[in-house]
């Protein structure tokens, strides 16, 4: 399993050097923040897995941080760092969801062993979930990394909701469309679903398709005509590329959504319609709004609900699970057996940047399983492009090992030097006193003592 990243989240500077230091020793990714507004700053930025919080921060309390953290869709693991004399208060946070607490001056080992520990529990249950939710195959939609679940979380939350309204903006590809149809169906499955792409039609057809015309409304409308927003009532609208629109059907989509009444082409009765309008674009409808290329109103209008679908560069850790599934899904299709992903094949695919997003992973997926069906596919038979892909490191799956040990040992010689400075420091300070020196690192006596042996220090270098 992964090692963590983690969040320390401490005003002692001093305790959190040292505990960075012995973190990315561990090859943990360790970033920190020295009061409460920063860290919930540096969560939301970037999800760490792990949360070393003190129960006394300068801003605000610990406990507030973790009743803000407890909020979240996707809570970290959040490990309770106190004082000596507070366990108490440490237990009750606990109580109020954190996984575990650690007081001070700690055993290093002692807490790399607390992370690692419920790092591997979390990680082991969120496997459990994942297996259950994938065969129970939640809404087609697939992905477990941490952008994926929390937008999975959103789609629940707003699919049950009463929102009438929703915006989704993502790069083309990345499956709005499949997005909205989870929406629609964790509202009701069983209620009509009508999509329709505003950049496939002509506009002088829109009107007539979206609201419908009444007979000899325009030459060739021998009959009445039923538009898709009638077509839809009682379930949900989906407008694609809903950027589009030409501007006067804008104003009349406007009117519509704020009404629910529209008027048939050629019509003079209103006809009431109670349904759900899914828009979604590729483009940025408020910088397409201030340009005055979309109706800023309408781009108000439908924003009341957003959602921002990311891209599968964003979300590369759900990459071998799509390419699985794909390759399962395609091989059913042609009937024959599904191709076999290499790990090298499936580095070079994490390495890629998919501007095409999941549409271009399909595609490719397509491709090898009609040319090498059931074969196992090597890295020399994907395309030129994904092949010729500059590699990254931190995606890669079958890295070379003399490489990584090169460049882990140079990093592991440089956080020795700068722990080794920030122990020396220390101990300046408190006059070669290596229990005042501990304790300014927030360390025990003990601890400190071994990471000075590691370290080849002896306390004469001052």
């Amino acid at each position: 399993m992964r090692q963590p990243t983690v969040l320390i989240i401490d005003d002692e500077k001093n305790l959190v050097t040292s505990l960075m230091f012995s973190l990315e020793e561990e090859e943990m990714t360790v970033f920190a923040a020295y009061d409460g507004n920063s860290g919930l700053a540096e969560i939301e930025k970037r999800t760490p897995d792990v949360v070393l919080l003190d129960l006394k921060l300068p801003d605000q309390s610990g406990f507030e941080v973790l009743d803000k953290l407890q909020a979240l869709p996707a809570p970290p693991i959040t490990i309770m760092i106190s004082a000596h004399g507070d366990t108490r208060a440490a237990v009750e946070a606990v109580k109020k969801g954190a996984q575990d607490y650690i007081t001070k001056p700690f055993d290093l080992d002692e807490l790399i062993l607390l992370i690692q520990r419920n790092h591997k529990h979390r990680q082991l249950t969120e496997e459990v979930v994942y297996r259950r939710e994938r065969e129970a195959n939640v809404h087609g939609l697939v992905g477990r990394s941490s952008a994926m679940r929390k937008l999975l979380d959103q789609v629940e939350r707003i699919g049950k909701s009463s929102a009438r309204t929703i915006l989704l903006q993502g790069p083309s590809g990345s499956g709005k469309t499949l997005i909205a149809k989870a929406l629609h169906a964790t509202k009701d499955k069983a209620a009509p679903f009508v999509s329709v792409n505003c950049a496939s039609l002509p506009e002088n057809l829109l009107e007539a398709e979206l609201f419908g015309a009444e007979k000899g409304a325009y030459t060739g409308a021998d009959k009445r005509r039923t538009g898709l927003v009638e077509l839809a009532n009682g379930g949900t609208l989906f407008l694609d590329e809903i950027g589009e629109l030409p501007l006067p059907l804008q104003a009349k989509l406007l009117t519509f959504l704020e009404t629910h009444r529209f008027r048939a082409v050629g019509g003079q009765k209103e006809i009431d319609a109670d349904l759900r309008v899914i828009a979604a674009s590729n483009r940025d409808l408020q910088t397409e709004a201030q340009a005055g290329t979309f109706r800023e109103d309408l781009f108000y209008r439908l924003n009341v609900m957003p959602l921002t679908i990311p891209s599968l560069d964003e979300r590369k850790d759900d990459i071998p699970v799509l390419a699985s599934n794909f390759a399962t899904e395609l091989a059913a299709q042609e009937g024959c057996k599904p191709i076999n992903l290499t790990p090298e094949t499936l580095t070079k695919l994490c390495n890629y940047d998919w501007p095409g997003n999941i549409r271009e992973l399909r595609n490719t997926i397509e491709r090898l399983t009609i040319l090498h069906a059931g074969e196992s596919i090597s890295v020399d038979r994907l395309p030129p492009e994904i092949i010729e892909a500059a590699p990254q490191i931190e995606t890669s799956i079958a890295d070379n090992d003399s490489e990584r040990n090169e460049r882990h040992g140079s990093l592991t010689s440089e956080i020795a030097k700068r722990e080794a400075q920030c122990i020396l420091d220390a101990l300046a300070q408190s006059n070669g006193r290596k229990g005042d020196a501990a304790n300014s690192l927030g360390i025990s006596r003990h601890a400190l003592k071994r990471r000075m042996q590691k370290l080849g220090l002896t306390g004469d270098e001052l």
